[in-house]
C-alpha cells in the first residue's frame, strides 16, 4: 500500500479487540475440538477438553515480563482459554509468560542454520510468541507498541526464498478471527490485510512502527 492512499475511518469496534475476540470464542464453542489448522494436524484442535480459564482476575492485572501490558484480545482470550497458548509456549506451569527474542524463537522453530537469518533482528523484537500456523513459514505475535486498540502485531517468518520477517496480522484478535474462519482475506501475499478497508488503518500504524512504512524486511545470517 503506498503510504499516501487515503486510509478509512476506523470501522465498528465488532470488528476489533474484545468484541471481536468474544466472536472468535464463541464459534469456538460450538465446534470446541475442531482442528485450528484446515490444512495441518500438528496444531491439535481448539480446545483439548473443557475450557482452562486463567484465574479469575488475573488476566485483567497481568503484564508481559517486559512490563507490556497485555493487548485486550489476549486478556480475554486467556478469560476463556489457557490450553491452547500453553501448549504453543506462552505460559509455563505457574502461569508466568515464557516469552523468547525472535532469533532464539527461530532457532527453535526453523533450525540452526534459517533460524541465524533473524539474528540481525532480534534486538527489535525481544519479546515473541509462537502461534499455530505455516508450514515452512512460522506465526509470532510480538509485543512493543501497540496500535489504537492497544493490540500487538504478528509477524509472519519465512524461509522459502529469500528469509523475511512480514507483518500478517493487526492483532491476535484478527489472527484468531482469521484462523477460526470468521474472516475472508483477499489478495496475495501474508500483508494482504493491509488493503482490507477494516484493518489496513491498523496494520499501517504497525508498519510505521516496525518496518518504516514498509510491510516487511528481508533478514540474512551475521557473516
Amino acid at each position: 500500500m503506498n503510504p499516501l492512499t487515503p486510509i478509512p475511518p476506523i470501522p465498528p469496534a465488532a470488528e476489533h479487540g474484545i468484541a471481536l475476540t468474544e466472536r472468535v470464542i464463541a464459534s469456538v464453542e460450538a465446534d470446541p475440538h475442531r482442528p485450528i489448522l484446515d490444512y495441518s494436524a500438528w496444531a491439535g484442535p481448539w480446545l483439548t477438553g473443557e475450557p482452562r480459564p486463567l484465574a479469575a482476575g488475573r488476566p485483567a492485572e497481568a503484564v508481559f515480563p517486559s512490563g507490556r501490558p497485555l493487548p485486550p484480545s489476549l486478556r480475554r482470550w486467556l478469560a476463556f482459554d489457557t490450553g491452547l497458548l500453553r501448549r504453543f509456549g506462552w505460559l509455563d506451569e505457574d502461569d508466568r509468560f515464557t516469552p523468547r527474542p525472535l532469533g532464539e524463537l527461530a532457532r527453535d522453530e526453523l533450525g540452526e542454520l534459517w533460524g541465524s537469518c533473524f539474528d540481525g533482528v532480534s534486538d527489535r523484537f525481544d519479546e515473541c510468541f509462537l502461534l499455530p500456523g505455516g508450514s515452512d513459514s512460522r506465526r509470532v505475535l510480538v509485543t512493543g507498541v501497540g496500535d489504537a486498540h492497544g493490540e500487538y502485531p504478528v509477524l509472519a517468518l519465512d524461509v522459502d526464498d529469500i528469509p523475511c520477517v512480514e507483518l500478517m496480522y493487526p492483532g491476535l484478535d484478527v489472527y484468531l478471527a482469521d484462523t477460526c474462519g470468521l474472516l475472508t482475506v483477499e489478495g496475495e501475499g501474508y500483508s494482504a490485510l493491509a488493503r482490507n478497508p477494516v484493518y489496513a488503518r491498523r496494520m499501517l500504524t504497525h508498519a510505521q512502527q516496525l518496518f518504516g512504512g514498509e510491510f516487511a524486511e528481508e533478514c540474512f545470517p551475521d557473516l
